[in-house]
Parts: C-alpha cells; structure tokens; sequence
C-alpha cells in the first residue's frame, strides 16, 4: 500500500500578517503545521520539518531596538545551531536596498548598511539574519526578501489595505478623499497570495540561496489614486507632497525562472477588488 507522507511545517511568527496567511495556506494544502511561540523549548527538541522564519518587527524599530534584534536574530541563531529542520526559509526585506545608488537590486547586489543610521538597527539585524543562514544553514537555509505586502481591503495593516477601505467607503460622496500621504511616495507591492506560493515554493524546491518576493516593478501613490478615481469616481486629494529618493526596484528574475512564478500586478488586483466592492 503507498503510503504519502504529509509534510510537516513550523511556522515561527505564525500569528503575524504573514505567518497566519503562510499556515492557513499551508493547512488547506494538507501540510501538518505547528505555530509554536519563538522561544518554546520544544523548537530544539522535536523535528522541526519545513522552517518558514517569519519573526520580526517593523513598526517602533528605533525605540524597540532590542526587540528588533531579539525578533530577527536571537531565535533563529538557536535553530541553525541546535535544531533539527528540513529546510528554513528566513523572511528578509527589500528595504536592504534602499541606501544602494543603483535603481536596481538583484540578490547578489552589495548591501550599503551604517550602524550610525538609526534606522538601519533594521536593515542590521535583517542582514545579520541572512548572513547566519548562509554560513551557519548552508544549503538547507534559504532567505526571501519580501518586498510591501499586501491583502484585500478587508486587512487591518498597511497602506494600501487602508486605502482601497476608505475609497470603497466615499463613494458617491462630491468631496475629495484626503490622504495623509504623498503622491510621490512609491512601493514594490505584492500579494500575499503570491507571497505564500514563492515561500512554498523556495522551501520545497528552492536552488538559490537569496530569493527577492516582490513584483519587480515601483507603483507611485498618484498612480494608485489615479486608478482608484477611474474605477471609482473618488477624487483622493493628498495631504503631503513630500520627494525622496526612489528606492531601487528589485529584479525577480531568479523567482521567475526556476520557478515561473509570476505575481500578480497591483493595478490589476486593486480592479479586482473595487469591481466587487461594487455589489
């Protein structure tokens, strides 16, 4: 009789934005999952199966330097030294490229990090985290870089989410919509859907060491409000009109090729869901 093994997943993080979606997908795939807190024993006692390392902080990360450390560095140092695993899957971010002078970053691009930046406590601690995965994991221990991710308007956290709410919310309404925000600010946005698919995938099957999980493609704020106003009729009238240095784009060639993974584009997925809000 064939007997089929079902995969065994631990997700750390598990109950952040990324974490619960990562476990519910994997859950309806028939894996079988374990959100355990960070430090439970137990992550250096049992079988660990298939890590997807979603920990972390993003939000405070200058007056909470310590937690940001603890969060990306500390209990992943325990499990690359002490636990048994299949394979780890580190989630990184492509804010790692924001100080590079290229306007554009690949996984092999150098890093620009300085310890006198107060911010870069972040870019830091998330490099630190790669760097142990690579030297310490080997070739069982995998980083995504994830660029801002994003859910439908129903999502409690993030720009975008907020936004999509509040233009559903004024329609029909003959005043703008104010945004306390810039037409010029710009993101790589990527949908969480596609976000699971690629950790699975780099998991599972993952050849490279550093995977960039983003759309390849910047989206300003005024091409998002243009958008919404087509579909929606809502003028979004914005409060700041504040310039910074675009952050580079970030290539997705290595996702694409060994995988064909293709993301969908934010301006299609935003149709998407002002067309139903619609009903």
């Amino acid at each position: 009789m064939l007997r089929i093994m079902t995969k065994k997943a631990t997700v750390i993080g598990g109950h952040g934005f990324v974490g619960r979606y990562l476990t519910s997908f994997l859950s309806m795939q028939g894996w079988d999952c374990w959100v355990p807190t960070k430090n439970d024993p137990l992550l250096l006692e049992v079988p660990l199966g298939h890590v997807f390392f979603c920990a972390g902080l993003t939000a405070d990360y200058v007056a909470r330097s310590y937690d940001v450390v603890d969060a990306h560095v500390s209990c992943l140092n325990q499990i690359l030294h002490k636990a048994d695993y299949e394979s780890l899957v580190y989630l990184s971010s492509t804010r790692l490229y924001d100080s590079q002078d290229e306007s554009f970053g690949d996984e092999m691009s150098n890093l620009i990090l300085n310890p006198n930046n107060r911010r870069h406590i972040y870019d830091l601690s998330k490099a630190l985290g790669e760097s142990m995965c690579l030297v310490v994991g080997g070739h069982k221990a995998k980083v995504a870089r994830l660029s801002c991710v994003y859910s439908d308007q129903n999502d409690p956290e993030g720009f975008l989410p907020a936004l999509l709410r509040d233009v559903i919310a004024h329609k029909g309404q003959d005043k703008p919509l104010k945004v306390d925000s810039s037409p010029y600010f710009a993101r790589d946005y990527v949908a969480i859907n596609d976000v699971v698919d690629a950790l699975v995938k780099i998991a599972c099957f993952g050849k490279e060491p550093i995977y960039n999980v983003g759309s390849g493609e910047n989206i300003e704020n005024a091409i998002l409000f243009a958008r919404c106003k087509a579909k929606t009729g809502v003028t979004i009238e914005p409060l700041k009109f504040d310039r910074v240095s675009p952050s580079p784009s970030v290539s997705i060639k290595r996702l694409k090729s060994e995988f064909g993974w293709t993301p969908v584009g934010v301006l299609s997925r935003i149709d998407a869901i002002l067309e139903d809000s619609k009903c």
